[in-house]
């Protein structure tokens, strides 16, 4: 699944897709848009594999990170993740959340390295938005202010 794309993912709804505040940014939940697209739709455990649904989990951190990016002064220097937030559509028998949630900290690992990986949570949910099998959300310091 490619994640190129170019800026941050427009917000699907009355909201921003990341607020800077304090040194400390917040991107609002990501799922696995490109171009403004839903890229997979499922229920992780039922319609999707897990391997699917951790690609998505990927696509959906590089979009969080790009909305990080998007609300940067010119004077940081960088972004340092100190939360992640990783929900799972899946069925009620599935429970490998942790190895979909690693497509996530892959992504963060591959653009910022590893020191960048924050703390992190993977809760399965019923159901996302639209059909989403995946949605992260980020907190994260900015250095260089």
């Amino acid at each position: 699944m490619s994640t190129e794309q170019v800026g941050a993912p427009a917000p699907q709804g009355d909201y921003r897709s990341a607020v800077l505040h304090d040194g400390v940014v917040y991107t609002a939940g990501m799922t696995p848009r490109v171009d403004g697209a839903l890229r997979v739709r499922g229920v992780v455990g039922e319609t999707l594999s897990a391997q699917q649904a951790r690609d998505a989990a990927g696509v959906a951190a590089a979009n969080a990170l790009a909305a990080m990016r998007s609300v940067l002064p010119a004077e940081a220097d960088g972004i340092r993740c100190l939360r992640m937030t990783v929900y799972v559509a899946c069925a009620p028998t599935f429970h490998d959340l942790s190895a979909v949630a690693d497509g996530a900290s892959a992504q963060i690992r591959s653009e910022l390295g590893k020191a960048a990986l924050p703390v992190r949570a993977a809760i399965g949910v019923q159901a996302l938005p639209s059909g989403a099998p995946v949605e992260i959300d980020l907190i994260a310091a900015v250095s260089g202010m």
